[in-house]
């Protein structure tokens, strides 16, 4: 068997990311930016539209084993999931960054202010009628995304580890499609259906997941979100 193929991870930096997705296709109107907290006020200093969190967190056991708890009901019992979400399997080590950003955009690209292009279009039109394994080893041979991912991570404020070093941090990402907040993670056999939403309340609705994420483990304090959004800045 083959090893598994890994990268060298992204850092969580709205100026890396931001970078990084107008490199692939995405329009230039759209940016990350930090959440700086999760309280109404804080919240309220985010410009407005977002269309996605991307939250990158250490995966320890408590988390680990609630994730699993939760997948496990999930199978058994079943959930809703619109065939409109985009979603994508993680066959590459390190690679969640990418993941959560392509879960970000490709989950907005009917919207009229998400006209792709470039790279991203093209990975867009291919993997179009892919189940998520498929999508997921498309990446792999992906070669725009993955020397746009290259170049990308070593343009962080840290230095980059290398892509065989071990990384407990991971990235989903918290999106709104057709109405229903759903939180997407390459690692999990299936998108979760987190209730309903609407574009005036996903914000609010997205903080609310990421509180019950954090609430798995109170001991850990790592926790970093980024909203992307296509709003002029308010400061």
């Amino acid at each position: 068997m083959s090893a598994k193929p890994r990268w060298v991870p992204l850092e969580s930096n709205p100026e890396v990311m931001t970078k990084y997705i107008h490199k692939i296709g995405v329009p230039e109107m759209w940016r990350f930016v930090d959440v700086l907290g999760l309280d109404d006020d804080l919240l309220g200093m985010i410009p407005k539209p977002v269309a996605a969190l991307i939250v990158l967190f250490p995966k320890g056991d408590k988390i680990k084993s609630a994730e699993e708890e939760m997948c496990a009901k999930i199978e058994k019992e079943g959930q809703q999931v619109s065939d409109g979400v985009y979603f994508m399997k993680q066959t590459i080590g390190n690679a969640c960054g990418t993941i959560g950003v392509l879960h970000a955009v490709l989950n907005n690209q009917n919207e009229a202010d998400f006209k792709l292009a470039g790279i991203l279009s093209e990975f867009a039109e291919k993997t179009k009628g892919m189940d998520g394994a498929e999508r997921g080893a498309h990446l792999e041979g992906d070669v725009g995304i993955c020397e746009a991912h290259s170049t990308s991570a070593q343009e962080g404020q840290t230095q980059a580890p290398a892509a065989d070093d071990k990384v407990s941090a991971h990235f989903i990402t918290l999106v709104s499609v057709e109405g229903s907040l759903y939180e997407l993670d390459g690692r999990k056999p299936m998108p979760i259906n987190h209730g309903k939403t609407s574009p005036d309340s996903f914000l609010k609705d997205a903080a609310g997941v990421c509180k019950k994420i954090m609430a798995l483990d109170p001991s850990e304090l790592n926790f970093n979100i980024m909203a992307l959004t296509g709003g002029e800045p308010l400061f």
